[in-house]
């Protein structure tokens, strides 16, 4: 009996109407376009302003695009995951949340959090799933409202974070395609440089946590641009030796979107070019559990079945890590 493996045959993805330029940042905080491109990489970043719209929403329009694309249908998936770092609120899961909202009622999913890592660890998961033989339909759904918790009276975290989605799925393949390999990690003493201070068991809301603004992002910026840029090269580097990859081989690299002084560094590092790394950092900004399945959808056409691509991720905790996988569809034939 052929192994099976978890392969992603579909993507989706959304990120709302309206966007966030530079300029407007520069209004809100003592900065510029030159400055936020230079140290950043960001020229623009979507914003979701609608009253009563929450990260479901985006979800929701992420695997709706999804569906189309691949004609799966709601009561086919039997397993949806949702990952992020802005939940619609503590409980009920935003995952079951979004089951209701598309009206999926043949499944089970739950919610994963690893900070900007989050979509990387929960495709990991689901591919377990997958390669059991006990799941045939997982959707893996990264979505973040980072304007919830950015304080845009901060100058060294506003001009970063953006809202959006991105959807995957993931069937069972035996021809050798999808996920081959992944390496998952996390350093816990790295919580100190990059958090959310209020809002769990630790630090309930209170008058007291909203006055000192602790319920928005806390980063330290330079060990968190260090540990970045060591964690997903040295990751990146070890996949591909791992597997025998080269530059030539390599069809890409698909880092987290945090900082594009950080991805370059990591393609410089795997002896890459830039011609082979994804990038839409400039249109989007950080949409944490966003970036991977964002860039995937923007690039979609340009992948083809076989193609070898590493996922390099890292986030808030620490946590990061690399996967490498080979492309199953022809990103082409889809509309």
């Amino acid at each position: 009996m052929a192994k099976i493996t978890a392969a992603i045959t579909g993507v989706g993805g959304y990120a709302p109407e309206y966007i966030l330029t530079n300029e407007e940042i520069s209004k809100m905080v003592d900065t510029s376009d030159e400055w936020i491109m230079t140290r950043i990489g960001i020229k623009e970043r979507h914003i979701l302003r609608e009253p009563g719209m929450a990260t479901s929403d985006m979800a929701v329009e992420a695997i709706l695009d999804l569906f189309k694309k691949t004609g799966c249908k709601p009561e086919e998936v039997d397993m949806l995951l949702w990952c992020g770092v802005t939940p619609d609120m503590p409980f009920p899961s935003t995952a079951n949340i979004i089951s209701d909202k598309l009206g999926v009622k043949n499944a089970f999913g739950y919610d994963i959090n690893a900070g900007c890592s989050s979509f990387l660890y929960t495709l990991a998961t689901a591919s377990k799933f997958v390669e059991s033989g006990s799941h045939k339909k997982v959707v893996v759904v990264g979505a973040d409202k980072m304007s919830s918790i950015v304080d845009y009276t901060a100058r060294n975290t506003c001009p970063i974070f953006g809202d959006g989605a991105g959807a995957a799925l993931i069937e069972p393949n035996t021809d050798g395609l999808g996920v081959i390999d992944a390496m998952l990690r996390v350093d816990g003493s790295g919580r100190k440089y990059l958090f959310q201070a209020a809002g769990g068991s630790l630090l309930p809301a209170t008058m007291d946590t909203v006055l000192k603004r602790q319920h928005f992002i806390f980063q330290e910026g330079q060990p968190v641009f260090k540990a970045a840029v060591s964690n997903m090269s040295d990751t990146t580097v070890a996949m591909m030796q791992k597997h025998g990859l080269t530059a030539d081989t390599l069809t890409w690299l698909v880092p987290h979107q945090a900082n594009l002084r950080i991805i370059k560094a990591c393609a410089d590092r795997a002896n890459l070019s830039m011609d082979k790394v994804m990038v839409n950092i400039e249109r989007y900004g950080n949409t944490t559990a966003g970036t991977i399945p964002l860039c995937l959808w923007d690039y979609e056409k340009k992948l083809k079945i076989g193609d070898n691509l590493i996922i390099a991720t890292f986030g808030a905790g620490f946590t990061w890590g690399a996967m490498y996988l080979k492309w199953a569809y022809d990103g082409s034939t889809r509309g």
